[in-house]
């Protein structure tokens, strides 16, 4: 049975660097930061970002540039990623409800890892690919990026962009605003 009063919004930070990914290691998750959004009030709940510490991969300097995420901060706070997903099927539920992110990148890395690690994939089939609703509810000839959207509705930036705890938290704004006007 899915719920359909709150959406999970889920996005996702990942090793990165500037230019080819070097020899030996690969995109991993390093942060899942997520929100719970009630469509009726607007509410924002469970906002937090869990730290994950990448097996195959470390920090960049660029990645840390990007994020303010470095390898020392998920050496001492993160957990394994098997663990994170624990985590998050234990206080959210998720396969009960809708989830959405911004774009589809969230959906293929979550789906990709978990496949890679041997974790079972926690979410549910039911995503929003708020990007994707946004162009549309607003009428744009292509879809814009999330600092783009606000900036479009006039919702101020909240926290650190490139945060997944933050950026979850402003694409459930995005995302009210999108239902509220369809």
């Amino acid at each position: 049975m899915k719920t359909t009063d709150k959406i999970i919004i889920i996005d996702l930070e990942a090793t990165c660097w500037q230019g080819a990914v070097p020899a030996g290691q690969e995109n991993e998750i390093i942060e899942i930061g997520l929100s719970v959004l009630n469509v009726h009030t607007g509410e924002i709940s469970k906002n937090q970002g869990i730290l994950v510490k990448p097996q195959r991969s470390t920090v960049s300097p660029f990645c840390t540039e990007l994020t303010t995420i470095t390898q020392d901060m998920l050496d001492k706070n993160g957990v394994y990623f098997a663990e994170a997903i624990e985590m998050l099927a234990e206080q959210y539920d998720p396969e009960d409800y809708t989830w959405a992110s911004y774009g589809a990148y969230d959906l293929n890395m979550l789906q990709k890892q978990c496949k890679r690690f041997n974790v079972p994939y926690p979410m549910g089939r039911q995503h929003i690919n708020v990007k994707v609703l946004f162009a549309e509810t607003k009428g744009l000839a292509k879809p814009t990026g999330m600092n783009g959207a606000l900036h479009i509705l006039d919702i101020p930036l909240e926290g650190t962009h490139h945060r997944g705890v933050d950026d979850a938290k402003n694409i459930a704004k995005i995302l009210h605003w999108c239902l509220q006007n369809q």
